[in-house]
Formats: structure tokens, sequence, C-alpha cells
């Protein structure tokens, strides 16, 4: 027979190890409270597999951002498949670029503008500001980085007629200080907790990255809206 200390300490250790898995599955299937929060979506992309957007209203989500196009010519491979199940939903929806700073604005945004409709979503696009300039084939300032993603906005909204939001990672926003540099609506990702890195107050929010739910088999990035 064990000793009382020994059967005490491994009570112990299974009971925080029950507490943490209860903890890890709330985390998993948490969203912000609707009372505070009571605009809420999803961020979609071929990496989130078959989603059922009908059943997305299911789950309470009250738009959708589309992945689109990325950099010099790739475009999501579900964004068409995507883009018409969305429209058939009647779930709002807008449209994220992932931008790349080692190609010139006018090449992004003819990507843009070939994937993406004219006026095709009723929400402003999104572009998603992640990859630093640092390993791009030929030097790339910071000044640069600056002044070509301007260039770039201001042809995309063109297109669209309505301004973009600024989607920026930590990491980006640490390097070049976008958001005090250009004047657009913020879209910021912090797990669980607000984010505050811009210096600023955000628009969207990525609340859980990994949230399990049942209009998909994967775990979809949950966002939530403030005006």
């Amino acid at each position: 027979m064990f000793p009382w200390s020994w059967r005490i300490a491994a009570l112990t250790v299974l009971a925080a190890l029950c507490f943490a898995g209860w903890q890890w599955w709330q985390w998993q299937h948490w969203t912000p409270e609707r009372s505070e929060f009571p605009y809420q979506g999803v961020e979609i992309g071929e990496r989130d597999g078959a989603v059922d957007f009908r059943a997305l209203r299911a789950i309470h989500a009250d738009f959708v951002y589309l992945e689109a196009s990325d950099g010099r010519s790739a475009r999501d491979p579900s964004f068409a498949q995507n883009l018409d199940r969305v429209r058939e939903s009647d779930l709002p929806f807008g449209v994220i670029h992932s931008y790349d700073p080692c190609v010139s604005a006018e090449v992004q945004a003819a990507n843009f503008v070939t994937i993406v409709p004219r006026a095709a979503s009723s929400l402003p696009p999104a572009i998603e500001l992640d990859r630093l300039a640092d390993d791009c084939p030929q030097n790339v300032s910071d000044a640069a980085v600056e002044s070509e993603l301007t260039t770039f906005l201001n042809q995309i909204e063109g297109h669209v007629g309505q301004p973009a939001i600024l989607k920026i990672s930590p990491s980006f926003e640490e390097r070049y200080n976008i958001a005090t540099r250009i004047d657009r609506n913020l879209w910021l990702t912090r797990d669980w907790f607000q984010p505050d890195y811009a210096g600023r107050p955000w628009t969207l929010w990525t609340a859980n990255a990994q949230l399990r739910n049942a209009a998909s088999d994967m775990p979809v990035r949950w966002i939530v809206a403030q005006p």
C-alpha cells in the first residue's frame, strides 16, 4: 500500500490535470460576452475546411470575413466557393488580402481587383499585415513599406469604394508602427484578452483563434466588432 502522503499527492495531481483539461475546453469554446460585444463574426479560409455558412448563424455569427488574395498573384483556393456560399447564407461579409512587402503596390492591387469583384462585399476589405520585409530578395526600407502600403490602399479602396481595415499583427506593428502612421480602422489579434499593442482603439478583434464550433470540422477564428 502507498503511504497516505503519496495518495494525497496523486489525488492532487489528478485534480489539477482535470481542472486544466476543463479550463482548456472552456478556452476552446470561449467567446466574449454579447452584453459587452453584441456584434461578433468569424474569419474563414482554406485552412478551415468545409464550412456550413448557414450553420454559422446557429452559433451566432453576425458576419464573415473571407480570405481572398495574397501578395503578387496567389488566392485562397476556397475563396470562390466560400463567396458563393456566404452569399447564399445572406450573412454580411468582407474579404481579406494578405499583404507582401516584397511585392509592389501596383502588382498586389492588380491581384486584388482581379479576384475581388467590384462592390462584392458590404463590409470594408481587410489588409493583413504580418510579413516583414527582412527576407525580401531586394532591400525594402521601412519607409518604402509604408509608402507602398499607402499606394496599395488607395488603389484597392478606389475599387471597392470604401476605406480598408488594417489587420495588423503584433510583430508588424512593433517593427513599422503602422497604426500611428496610417489612419485606418484597426483589426488586432490576441486570444481571450483585449489587445492594446497598436496604441489606439481597435474596430475588429480576433478574440479566439481556435474556436471549436458546430459549423466546421476545424477550429475557426472568432472576431469581435465594436463601433
